[in-house]
C-alpha cells in the first residue's frame, strides 16, 4: 500500500488539506481528532482495502488550521464545498469519531458510515472537556494537549479513571506526535472544533467500534474504480500553500502574489517556512510572486533522501525551480538560507536574477566544532511528550543567548522576549520537522563560506539586522570585495517577532529595490 499523498484544496473559504492513497471507488473519509488524518487514511485503507481514500483534515486541523469554522454549520458548508471540488459528492462516506458527527450534519454521499461514534458519545457523556491549551510562555500548553490526546486512547470513554480493555492498538509516541502538532497549529480553532462537535447531536448510523472492524460494517468496495484527480492547487489572498513534486521528492511552500518576478524565500534552518511569512507578503506587496520553501525534513516537507549538506540543498532549490517552470528566480535567503542562496547562485548562475543574502554564516573553526557538538539537542517523541518541553525551551532560550546552550551573562542577546504566541509558531516549526529538524540547519555550520563567496558572479546584497547574532558576516564579506555584491546593515530583521513597523517596512524597501535593480 503506498502511503497517503498530501494536497491542499482551495475553497472560497480557505484551504483544506486532504490525503490520499488507495486504489478503487472513492470513499470520503472525514477523520477525527484523537489521530492524525495522514494515520487515519493509511489505518481505513490498511482495515478496508479496496478504496480510493480520500480522507479530510478538518477546519481548525492541522493543513486545514487556517480554514474559520466557528459553528458546525459552517464546518458542514466546508465539507459539502470540498466534496464538490474534489468530484466526491455521491462517494461513500466515513465519519471517524468527531468526524462522524460532521458527516451527518453535511449530508454529503450516497451512504454513511462511522468509526468509534460511541467513543465520542462517552466523552460527551462523562464532560471530558479539553483544558485550557491557548499558548502559555512555560510552554506547557503543549503538555496538556499531549496529555488530553493520550488519554482519549488510554482511558474507557464512558468512565475516565479505568483504562480502557478493549479498542484498536494503542498509537506510538511517533503518531501521538503527529496528532498534537497537528492539532497544535491553532490551539483555539482546535478547542472550538473539539467542544463544537462533541457537543452537537449524535447521529443514528451504522458505527464500527474499531478499525479492524470497519470491512464488516462499511461492506465492501461498490462501484467503479475513481480516476479523476484532485483539483490543482489555486492561489488566494494573503499566504495560501501547496505541495510540489520535484525530481527530487515533494517540497511544502507558503505562497502569496499570483503573477510578477518569481521570488524564491529561503529560511533559516531548523523549522518550517512560517515565520518568513512577513517577506513573502511584503515580496507580495510589491508585485512579486514569492514563494517560502520548507527545507526536506524541515517543516511539512518530506524527509530528505540521503546526506544533506549546502550543495544538496541547493540541488533541491534548483529541481523546486524546475518543476514550478521557471527559467530564473530572484532568491532572498537568510542565515542558513543565504548559504543555499549563494551557492545555487555559483552552482547555477543562469537560474538566478538577483539574490539577497542576509546573515551570511562566518564562524572560526573552534567555534564550528563546538556549535556541532553542542548546538542540536535530541527531540525524538516518547510516550509523555517530555520532548515537548525541550524544543519550547530550546527556541526560547534561543532568543536569549548567542549559541542558546551557553547560559551566561555575556552570551545574552538584546532582542527581547517573544510573545508565547510567537514562540508557540517556533515551536510548531520543529514539531513539524520531527527528528530530521537540524538536517538542513547544520549545514550551515559545516559551509566554506569563505571559499564560495568569490566565486559568486550574480548581483548579490549581503545584509543583517543591528541585532543580528550573524552581523559580523557583513565584515567578513567587505574583506572579501567581491564584484557586484553590496553589504548594508538594515534597519530590523522583518521576520522576527514584532518588529518596529516603519523599520521593517524600511528593510523591506532595501530589499525590494535591490531586487528590482534600483539599488
Amino acid at each position: 500500500m503506498s502511503d497517503p499523498v498530501p494536497h491542499y484544496v482551495t475553497l472560497p473559504g480557505g484551504q483544506i488539506r486532504v490525503w490520499r492513497c488507495g486504489e478503487g471507488p472513492d470513499l470520503l473519509v472525514l477523520a477525527g481528532l484523537t489521530r492524525a488524518a495522514e494515520d487515519e487514511a493509511a489505518l481505513v485503507a490498511r482495515h478496508a482495502p479496496g478504496w480510493r481514500v480520500t480522507a479530510v483534515e478538518l477546519p481548525g486541523v492541522g493543513g486545514s488550521s487556517a480554514y474559520p469554522a466557528p459553528d458546525l454549520a459552517t464546518l458542514a458548508e466546508a465539507v459539502r464545498a470540498l466534496a464538490g471540488a474534489c468530484g466526491l459528492d455521491g462517494a461513500a462516506v466515513l465519519g471517524i469519531e468527531h468526524g462522524a458527527v460532521l458527516a451527518h450534519a453535511a449530508g454529503i454521499g450516497r451512504r454513511a458510515v462511522a468509526v468509534g461514534l460511541d467513543r465520542v458519545a462517552g466523552w460527551a457523556g462523562t464532560a471530558q472537556r479539553l483544558p485550557d491549551i491557548a499558548p502559555r510562555q512555560d510552554g506547557t500548553h503543549l503538555t496538556a494537549l499531549w496529555s488530553f490526546i493520550r488519554d482519549r486512547h488510554i482511558l474507557d470513554p464512558d468512565d475516565a479513571t479505568q483504562p480502557a480493555r478493549t479498542g484498536d492498538p494503542l498509537p506510538t509516541a511517533e503518531a501521538l506526535d503527529r496528532t498534537i502538532t497537528a492539532a497544535a497549529v491553532e490551539p483555539a480553532r482546535f478547542a472550538a472544533l473539539w467542544a463544537t462537535l462533541t457537543m452537537a447531536a449524535l447521529p443514528d448510523m451504522p458505527s464500527a467500534a474499531t478499525f479492524a472492524d470497519l470491512a464488516g460494517t462499511l461492506g465492501a468496495a461498490d462501484g467503479p474504480s475513481a480516476t479523476a484527480p484532485l483539483p490543482p492547487t489555486a492561489p488566494r489572498e494573503g499566504i495560501w500553500h501547496r505541495y510540489v513534486e520535484t525530481a527530487r521528492g515533494r517540497l511544502h511552500l507558503r505562497c502569496a502574489g499570483a503573477s510578477g518576478p518569481p521570488t524564491l524565500v529561503i529560511p533559516t534552518g531548523g523549522g518550517s517556512s512560517a515565520q518568513f511569512a512577513p517577506v513573502v507578503l511584503g515580496l507580495a506587496a510589491a508585485g512579486r510572486a514569492a514563494f517560502a520553501v520548507d527545507y526536506f525534513g524541515n517543516g511539512l516537507s518530506d524527509a530528505p533522501r540521503g546526506p544533506v549538506a549546502t550543495e544538496t540543498l541547493a540541488a533541491d532549490m534548483l529541481a523546486l525551480i524546475d518543476a514550478l517552470g521557471h527559467g530564473s528566480v530572484d532568491v532572498w535567503g537568510s542565515h542558513t538560507g543565504s548559504l543555499v542562496a549563494l551557492e545555487m547562485a555559483v552552482l547555477a548562475p543562469e537560474r538566478v536574477r538577483r539574490l539577497v543574502m542576509e546573515g551570511p554564516v562566518f564562524i572560526s573553526a573552534d567555534f564550528q566544532d563546538d556549535l556541532l557538538a553542542h548546538y542540536f539537542p535530541d527531540f525524538t517523541p516518547d510516550a509523555w511528550g517530555r520532548h515537548l518541553a525541550l524544543i519550547w525551551n530550546w527556541r526560547r532560550d534561543a532568543f536569549f543567548f548567542w549559541p542558546w546552550y551557553r547560559v551566561e551573562r555575556g552570551a545574552a542577546r538584546a532582542i527581547g522576549l517573544p510573545s508565547a504566541e510567537d514562540l508557540h509558531l517556533y515551536a510548531i516549526g520543529i514539531m513539524e520537522s520531527g527528528t530530521t529538524y537540524d538536517a538542513a540547519y547544520r549545514t550551515a555550520f559545516r559551509y566554506d563560506t569563505r571559499g564560495r563567496m568569490p566565486k559568486l558572479t550574480r548581483p548579490a546584497l549581503v545584509c543583517a539586522g543591528p541585532n543580528d547574532m550573524l552581523i559580523e558576516g557583513l565584515a567578513e564579506t567587505e574583506k572579501l570585495a567581491v564584484p557586484g555584491v553590496t553589504v548594508r546593515t538594515t534597519p530590523t530583521t522583518v521576520w522576527w517577532p514584532d518588529p518596529e513597523p516603519e523599520a521593517a517596512a524600511g528593510t523591506m524597501a532595501l530589499y525590494i529595490a535591490f531586487l528590482d535593480g534600483r539599488d
